[in-house]
């Protein structure tokens, strides 16, 4: 007789749970569904003690094993990271519902009426690394546009994840959802994930969301349908008529205001002929902000301690304060150069002159495309969506912040009065 890896059937029994939730989730009501996302964020917040020691023993983990600054900050909690991701629970809960939205609706020639409604994708699988953040937010918006979910963190954040899934646990009692709608893959065996990415008959979609190694396996071994979430490989361009402060202020939020999330900035294009007059004011900034600089050949041959770029640092996700300088002779090479190496998720361009705005917003081929402005508002809440799922930088079927829309499919329901063909 085979024996069954019991981890397979812990996954594939935690899937089908989930599943037979999502049929009572996409019964709910609006109120129900509200009703308990303010429930479950009440209870995060009076467990913030809990969830924090939970998050200690990783952190602690993550000094051992050496981690860097940026990893740090992402697997970090603290008191207000707890009220914050139990905020945005309430944020979502007075979101408008996406679920029965009359999309559009109509009459055919014989009498039948014709709706396209919104309805839930069914079961999310959504695959992570080391934000214990996700963890509430993807629960949130998963439960209020009627979806189960399966969720499977980084092993570097398994203790705080599993403090997090507790808690809502704890909570669900209380509300009309079923405890199985959320469910934690609590393992550190990879092999528990890679269960994920075959299980199409229990599992609807999968949500990869971290850096590029891990959105990759995904995209290129699951036989589920995978909603893509993209690195941030993302560029600021200073055009020649860039006003100085408003640009440099621009940069610096983009890179500094938090420097280990997708929508920082992590390179800059800058015109040369701009540099040449603002070159004094650009350095001072980056260097009152601690910032290290890759440049080209002119950046390194103008700039006191900057370093020479290689092929890596044109693509790289620096996460840190860290950031490549590309200098170019006009807009065309700017779009060039990202073309080459974006991540198609932010992109920004700053400038005063109207038809190098529109030819950059034009011709860049990103989720978001920006023009005087920071590349940091790529953000559901930022974007009054509440809490977002991830960023997908894919054209199909959802593109930049998911917010509630985007885990809804459609479905056509047709009324007639007897009409047969």
């Amino acid at each position: 007789m085979t024996t069954l890896d019991p981890i397979k059937v812990d996954v594939k029994e935690q899937a089908k749970q989930a599943q037979g939730a999502s049929k009572t989730l996409s019964l709910l009501t609006t109120e129900e569904k509200n009703q308990a996302l303010l429930i479950i964020a009440d209870e995060l917040e009076k467990e913030t003690d809990y969830i924090l020691n939970e998050n200690k023993k990783d952190l602690e983990r993550g000094k051992e094993k050496g981690f860097t600054e940026a990893f740090m900050d992402r697997l970090s909690l603290s008191e207000e990271r707890v009220k914050d991701f139990a905020n945005g629970l309430r944020e979502v809960a007075e979101l408008e519902d996406p679920v029965g939205e009359v999309i559009s609706d109509w009459s055919l020639d014989n009498g039948m009426q014709v709706e396209q409604v919104r309805v839930p994708l069914g079961v999310i699988g959504m695959i992570y690394e080391a934000r214990p953040n996700v963890t509430v937010d993807a629960t949130g918006l998963a439960l209020k546009s009627g979806n189960a979910i399966v969720l499977k963190g980084g092993s570097n954040a398994l203790n705080s994840n599993k403090g997090i899934v507790r808690v809502i646990h704890a909570a669900l009692p209380k509300t009309k959802i079923p405890v199985e709608a959320v469910q934690l893959i609590a393992t550190t065996d990879r092999e528990a994930t890679s269960q994920l990415f075959t299980m199409k008959e229990h599992i609807d979609v999968l949500i990869p969301r971290g850096g590029g190694a891990l959105i990759n396996t995904v995209v290129n071994n699951a036989t589920v349908p995978v909603l893509e979430t993209g690195v941030g490989n993302c560029h600021i361009y200073f055009d020649q008529s860039a006003e100085v402060d408003k640009a440099i202020n621009i940069l610096i939020n983009a890179k500094t205001d938090r420097p280990a999330v997708c929508n920082a900035v992590e390179t800059l294009i800058v015109h040369k002929k701009w540099l040449e007059e603002n070159q004094d004011a650009l350095e001072k900034a980056l260097a009152e902000n601690n910032i290290k600089v890759h440049g080209d050949d002119h950046i390194v041959n103008t700039f006191k301690d900057a370093v020479l770029a290689d092929e890596d640092d044109w693509s790289n996700e620096y996460l840190g304060l860290e950031i490549a300088i590309k200098t170019v002779e006009n807009t065309q090479e700017a779009i060039y150069h990202i073309e080459q190496y974006g991540t198609k998720h932010s992109e920004a361009i700053i400038t005063e002159d109207a038809t190098s705005a529109s030819l950059f917003r034009n011709l860049v081929d990103a989720a978001a495309v920006y023009h005087n402005a920071s590349t940091r508002f790529t953000d559901g809440s930022a974007l009054g969506f509440g809490a977002e799922i991830g960023i997908s930088t894919q054209k199909l079927h959802a593109r930049g912040p998911m917010g509630l829309p985007a885990l809804t499919t459609i479905k056509y329901c047709m009324t007639g009065t007897g009409q047969t063909r």
